[in-house]
């Protein structure tokens, strides 16, 4: 969490291509801000906010502004693809390895439409196999939208709950390599060959890709991003059983990235010591979220790497009012605890819960204090209000997991 001060006016969300000529940014004036998202090709390398004041930015400006602040990012992707160039190729994932993507969705049917047609341009020369599973089934919302592109696997989940629309996908999906992303992301054309890549090496088990926000139109976008967003980072990471028990605290599981953006070998499923999604953890259940981290946890404990890719981007559409941003913000905190107690209810691990007992309550006062300080120096501050909430939501895990697993 990167709890700040939020810029209190909407911005502009503008990739830019550091390798082709700069050009200006004409569409930009009515915004008081843009986010420049630079990118190498097409694999983000960093992110500058410019404050334009509504008017275009100039292809100087923008010129400028880069070097200022992203200049090091520029050069390591730079001298990175001339080393590559050099050195001896790395393996590639061949493109017999099959792969599905699973989508889940409740009841919306116009992002889960934008989202296939996404999907079916993505640039890849391997069979690729779409499932979307309806966790609403009985709306009849879904089943029009997926009808309407051919060839796509649709799959019924009346029971709610993420964890159980995934894990029906998940069994559902007959690929070797089975991602998943959510209706609410855009996914260019090249995302899955980067997200599948890293599972060339065989003791890859789990890939991560970078997830960034498609607009920030919104307060309500914004204080998102100030608590953390999904994204994490620009830099390619490895995580393996060595890093997993390396801590002597929590393993710090949910800076790993999300399954929004991520993939994992078929295989794991069937393995004891990892299995399906935990289905008392995540959206749709009292304990809110939880079941991807917990996921990435199961793999490192039993040894395997899980890698994350910052090539492998997608965008995703934060929730835009407060209202929304307050629900997710109070699941966040409640499957933040239910998965600290998890990991020692159900693996005996107790590293998590120093966090809980110590480092969670520190970190609420912090930001307290913060939030004083800012009222007294005039600057915009993050919210006491969803400071307050993520307290409440912390105090009500325990419930919230015993909660959801009564209704498994």
């Amino acid at each position: 969490m990167r709890l700040a001060g939020t810029p209190p006016v909407p911005a502009a969300v503008r990739p830019v291509d550091v390798r082709a000529p700069l050009a200006a940014l004409d569409d930009v004036a009515g915004h008081e801000l843009v986010r420049v998202v630079a990118t190498w090709g097409t694999r983000p390398i960093g992110t500058v906010d410019v404050r334009n004041g509504r008017r275009p930015v100039s292809a100087d400006e923008l010129r400028d502004v880069i070097v200022r602040k992203l200049g090091p990012s520029v050069l390591r992707a730079m001298l990175s693809e001339q080393w590559a160039a050099l050195a001896t190729p790395a393996p590639a994932l061949p493109p017999a390895v099959t792969a599905s993507v699973v989508v889940a969705t409740y009841d919306r049917p116009a992002e889960l439409a934008r989202c296939l047609a996404h999907l079916r341009a993505q640039e890849t020369r391997r069979p690729v196999e779409i499932v979307v599973v309806d966790n609403h089934p009985a709306s009849g919302l879904t089943r029009p939208v997926v009808q309407a592109v051919p060839g796509v696997v649709l799959v019924d989940e009346p029971r709610q709950g993420l964890a159980y629309a995934r894990n029906a996908g998940f069994l559902a999906a007959r690929g070797d390599v089975l991602a998943c992303t959510d209706d609410d992301v855009t996914v260019p054309p090249g995302w899955l060959e980067a997200l599948v890549a890293p599972f060339a090496e065989p003791d890859v088990m789990a890939v991560t890709g970078n997830v960034l926000p498609l607009e920030l139109e919104t307060p309500a976008q914004w204080h998102y991003e100030a608590y953390g967003g999904l994204g994490r980072g620009f830099e390619r990471r490895s995580f393996d059983g060595a890093w997993f028990r390396s801590f002597r605290g929590a393993v710090p599981t949910w800076d790993l990235g999300a399954t929004a953006n991520a993939a994992f070998r078929a295989s794991i499923f069937d393995d004891p010591r990892i299995g399906l999604m935990d289905e008392a953890l995540g959206p749709g259940m009292p304990s809110g979220v939880g079941e991807d981290t917990y996921l990435f946890y199961r793999v490192l404990a039993a040894g395997f790497r899980l890698v994350y890719e910052p090539a492998a981007c997608v965008w995703h559409r934060h929730r835009r009012d407060m209202p929304a941003l307050r629900r997710q913000m109070l699941g966040y905190a409640k499957g933040h605890v239910a998965y600290h107690l998890t990991t020692w209810l159900r693996d005996g691990d107790r590293r998590g819960l120093a966090r809980l007992a110590l480092t969670l309550p520190r970190w609420h006062a912090r930001q307290v204090v913060r939030w004083t300080y800012a009222q007294v120096r005039g600057t915009v501050p993050y919210p006491l209000s969803l400071v307050l909430l993520e307290m409440a939501g912390h105090v009500a895990g325990p419930v919230a997991l015993w909660r959801s697993r009564r209704r498994v």
